[in-house]
């Protein structure tokens, strides 16, 4: 089965797989279910693109993995897609570069993006010097080569210090500095998070990367650090996720939080027209 004259043919669902390590997330969430009911009316505009998996009949998606996701759950049988006889190191770098441009994407689908990119092109030989600097430079059109090499950094993080990265607990430096420590100490930092109720500074996990350096890292030093009281440390009222996610189902915790606080300010304007009403 190929293209002709670049024109999209019909791919059984059960012929198609997704790319193996892709990094970007399907969510079945409010925008897959807008997604699905599309899918229900029109059906799908917009053609897959694959590429045939070596020595037998599937093909695996480059572009169009939620689309293959909602066509599964609305029932379809068949799937319009553009076939490319790509390698598997050219189509790793047309993943990432097909999905960077979305609107949404999360700190981890770029951290694991930038690095599958990376390692494709390291395979391709478009390296230079034992470091691969241009490598770095040639991963992203819009970011330095020392921001994608904070991004990949990320991915030595344990999977509960990437969630927090997602859901806007902890920065961008912080999750940097707390991926030089090895998994151990990074749950230790975990332990003392749930038992104070707190995210790390900056500062603080600084430190402790410091220490790590220095060969002086213990969990009594992580937990001698984590017991401090912050410098902007101030009185919290927090209300679980969940109770906010019905309003708002894909917000991080920065746009709950704002949406929470805009939530606030409309009510105490609606309570002062009231007063005023009944004076």
């Amino acid at each position: 089965m190929k293209n002709t004259r670049n024109q999209p043919v019909n791919i059984p669902v059960s012929k198609l797989r997704p790319f193996e390590g892709h990094p970007y997330k399907v969510k079945d969430d409010e925008e897959m279910d807008t997604l699905i009911a599309s899918i229900h009316t029109v059906g799908i505009l917009s053609p897959l693109i694959v590429r045939p998996i070596e020595s037998t009949e599937e093909y695996e998606v480059i572009s169009g993995h939620r689309r293959l996701h909602a066509a599964v759950k609305a029932g379809i049988t068949e799937i319009p897609a553009l076939i490319y006889a790509l390698d598997r190191d050219s189509a790793a770098i047309a993943v990432v570069d097909s999905n960077l441009h979305r609107e949404h994407i999360l700190p981890s689908e770029k951290a694991f993006a930038y690095k599958l990119k990376m390692e494709a092109m390291k395979h391709q030989g478009i390296t230079c010097g034992q470091v691969g600097h241009k490598s770095r430079d040639d991963v992203s059109d819009t970011e330095s080569g020392r921001t994608v090499q904070r991004y990949i950094r990320l991915t030595y993080l344990i999977p509960e210090f990437i969630d927090k990265m997602d859901n806007g607990e902890i920065a961008l430096s912080v999750g940097v500095e707390l991926s030089f420590l090895d998994e151990q100490s990074q749950y230790d930092v975990l332990e003392q998070c749930e038992i104070n109720d707190c995210t790390p500074s900056y500062s603080q996990v600084w430190r402790m990367h410091k220490a790590d350096r220095e060969g002086l890292l213990t969990k009594s030093c992580i937990e001698g650090i984590m017991c401090e009281e912050k410098a902007n440390q101030r009185e919290m009222f927090k209300v679980p996720m969940e109770r906010i996610r019905k309003y708002v189902p894909n917000a991080n915790a920065k746009q709950a939080e704002d949406f929470v606080l805009k939530a606030c300010e409309h009510y105490r304007r609606y309570l002062l027209r009231q007063r005023d009403r009944e004076r």
